[in-house]
């Protein structure tokens, strides 16, 4: 067994790069990357854990265009929220148990519901990443524009700087992003906490807390029963916000160390019991201390200055009622809130990629996506959303109203047919066990459940928040799914095109070397040293001519450096080289059948990006050209640039017998040429001129004849 030498790969980093996401780390440090269950908890559950800050916000805002009268239902929408959660979180454990390689419920639709439901699934869940790092960051600007109201000109500019934050803390690794976002999320759930710990034993103690908009009123519409149906039910839509990202831990169990399932098992359950605490108690607290909280802030009667400055976030005004203006607990919980608003965007930030890895693993989307970057991550999958989230919040101006019309409908979709593709999951396990069916109706009733309530809860979202902006879901779920159908429909042609049948014969025959020649230099000649060592059956070098002067001096030169291989060169009468190259090949090839033509071209290696800009481009456009002919190899032979010390480092570990990067390997005579009476020699150049094609713009200069017995010195 040949054993594989170990390789240093840590060469050819830009000092930027390695300075903004760390270094490298090798494939057998992956392990190291996998989270506990203390880190998975902030990095998993930052977004339902955080959207119980905007959650019962938008609920109260909803029924109070209703009138404060409608304010009594807010218990009892709150209290189905909370049936919905604890329904979701226990279907989840399910499926965490039962499909734990990290495809959540794209992976549960597609074995159970067949190919179009998981590609409906995946292409929701993509969609709901996008909504949840959008929605997640608005909302903490909203946050910090209620501690800080002369920042709210710069909402779309804070929106997007922290967007990039975001992507640039998790390129440098999953372990990095979860040690940064761990202290913020649980200081914003033991603060949170406490706010509503002291506003209970206020309120029992007899001194509740009242909020600055307690004394408001709003200027309620005049509503049909049909238009009170209705506010209630976009109530409880916007109040199912708190349920999005309970998805993320089935999509990210591969991310936790082991035992993975339990792990995952348990994380879950822990953030939605968080979640379940604080949804609840800030709703009771928001009643209890009468917060008024309008859409729009100028329809509150009695709030004034509404045109010059917004009105502040439900939770600014019950920590201000609490604890009071500018105290140390007011601001803590604003910095907590605004901040674990921000990184809830991390759990799209860790799902996004691990999904889209996923699908791209099943063929229907990018391979890139399924690449681990430097860190050991899907870094792009997390550029994909940084792009895709910045979209948004350019074209929504970062509002959180506009925003929230466009959430949850991509995961109550995803919800709905992954807990529909739980239940024919058991109904199979129920026909291929013979017993113990006892955690299988189990299973089955709890996922029956789940899937039921999920579905009502998508045809109220759909209903209510269409005509406000969801239609817009509704187009674009659509258009990546039929992208992502036409991936898997080209990765799988050109699978058939390229797999080994019975049938393919390659049948070449001859091996001809050509040696793209344009001025006599030191990449020239190695491209020539490189030919000659292949030992092709003949060679040659090529000039295709576009000025006569540096034609008629490169003959001179040949000449003068009494290189032994035949220099052919070809008359361009429109300055073009790589058409005449090409015809030149392909009548070249007529003549010889199936002869292998391979092409050497020298090609500057530089260390500056400017450098880029000035070299190469003749030669990309003739490879692009080369590449799309039939039995035409390239061969790029590099020659380093002094400035490529940048990427390679300095000379400071030469290859053994390389004094100098430009030279080969191999010590060689001063010229990387054969004798000139040597049979490879002879035999290269009658086989060049045997195969050239009769063309009149195609001119030889032959090798030249030794004035004497003396021979220059072999290799």
């Amino acid at each position: 067994m040949t054993q594989t030498p170990e390789v240093d790969e840590g060469g050819g980093s830009s000092t930027i790069k390695r300075w903004l996401i760390g270094e490298k780390l090798p494939n057998d440090q992956l392990e190291g990357q996998l989270l506990p269950k203390r880190y998975a908890l902030p990095i998993f559950a930052s977004d339902p854990l955080s959207s119980v800050a905007y959650a019962p916000q938008e609920l109260l805002m909803l029924l109070l265009l209703g009138g404060l009268t409608f304010l009594s239902f807010a218990p009892w929408v709150a209290a189905i929220v909370v049936i919905l959660l604890i329904v979701v979180v226990a279907s989840y454990r399910q499926l965490i148990k039962a499909y734990p390689s990290g495809g959540g419920d794209y992976e549960v639709a597609s074995k159970n519901l067949g190919e179009k439901a998981g590609i409906v699934v995946a292409s929701a869940l993509l969609v709901d990443y996008v909504m949840t790092v959008a929605v997640s960051v608005a909302s903490g600007v909203d946050n910090i524009i209620s501690a800080v109201p002369e920042l709210s000109p710069l909402r779309v500019e804070l929106a997007v700087f922290f967007v990039v934050v975001l992507a640039a803390v998790n390129l440098r690794g999953v372990r990095e992003s979860s040690k940064a976002f761990a202290i913020p999320t649980y200081l914003f759930v033991g603060s949170v906490f406490i706010m509503i710990v002291v506003g209970l034993v206020r309120t029992v103690l007899g001194d509740p807390p009242i909020a600055e908009s307690a004394n408001w009123t709003v200027q309620a519409e005049e509503l049909t029963q049909a238009g009170m149906i209705l506010i209630l039910l976009r109530a409880f839509a916007s109040g199912c916000s708190a349920l999005t990202g309970v998805e993320a831990i089935s999509n990210g169990v591969p991310a936790f160390r082991t035992p993975k399932i339990k792990n995952a098992q348990r994380t879950l359950v822990l953030m939605g019991s968080i979640a379940i605490i604080l949804f609840a108690g800030l709703t009771a607290i928001a009643l209890i201390s009468k917060v008024h909280y309008a859409e729009d802030p100028c329809h509150l009667i009695g709030f004034t200055g509404c045109e010059t400055q917004p009105q502040r976030s439900l939770i600014a005004q019950i920590a201000s009622a609490t604890f009071g203006d500018n105290t140390f607990f007011f601001f803590l919980i604003q910095a907590a809130t605004a901040t674990v608003l921000l990184l809830a965007a991390n759990t799209a930030f860790n799902g996004f990629p691990l999904l889209g890895s996923v699908i791209a693993r099943d063929g229907y989307a990018p391979k890139a996506l399924s690449t681990r970057g430097d860190r050991l991550i899907f870094s792009n999958g997390v550029l994909i959303l940084a792009a895709a989230a910045t979209v948004i919040l350019l074209v929504y101006q970062a509002s959180v109203t506009g925003l929230i019309q466009l959430y949850i409908i991509g995961v109550f979709v995803s919800f709905t047919l992954g807990q529909i593709g739980m239940v024919v999951h058991w109904i199979r396990e129920l026909k291929q066990k013979t017993s113990g069916h006892g955690p299988i109706y189990r299973g089955l009733a709890i996922n029956a459940l789940g899937a039921f309530m999920t579905g009502v809860v998508l045809l109220v979202v759909t209903y209510t928040k269409f005509t406000h902006g969801a239609w817009i879901v509704f187009v674009v779920m659509p258009i990546l799914f039929t992208l992502m159908i036409g991936v898997h429909r080209y990765y799988r042609d050109v699978e058939k095109e390229v797999e080994v049948d019975p049938q393919i014969e390659f049948g070449s025959q001859g091996d001809h070397a050509i040696v793209l020649v344009g001025r006599m230099q030191k990449p020239t000649l190695k491209a020539l040293d490189y030919a000659i060592a292949a030992r092709h059956q003949s060679l040659e070098a090529v000039h295709v001519s576009v000025d006569d002067e540096a034609t008629a001096k490169l003959e001179r030169d040949w000449q003068q450096m009494n290189i032994k291989v035949p220099l052919c060169i070809i008359k361009s009468q429109f300055r073009d080289i790589g058409w005449p190259l090409v015809k030149y090949i392909r009548k070249h090839q007529e003549i010889n059948g199936g002869e292998v033509v391979t092409v050497y071209m020298p090609a500057y290696i530089v260390g500056h990006w400017w450098e880029r800009l000035l070299h190469n481009h003749k030669a990309k456009r003739i490879q692009q050209k080369l590449m799309l002919q039939h039995g035409v190899a390239l061969a790029i032979v590099p020659w380093l640039l002094d400035s490529s010390d940048l990427i390679y480092g300095r000379r400071s570990r030469p290859i053994p017998g390389q004094e100098r990067r430009g030279e080969p390997i191999r010590p060689r005579s001063r010229m990387p040429l054969p004798p000139a009476n040597s049979e490879s020699a002879r035999s290269a150049a009658a086989a060049a001129n045997r195969a050239r094609p009769r063309d009149p713009d195609v001119e030889t200069v032959k090798p030249p004849t030794p004035r004497n017995k003396r021979q220059p010195r072999s290799r």
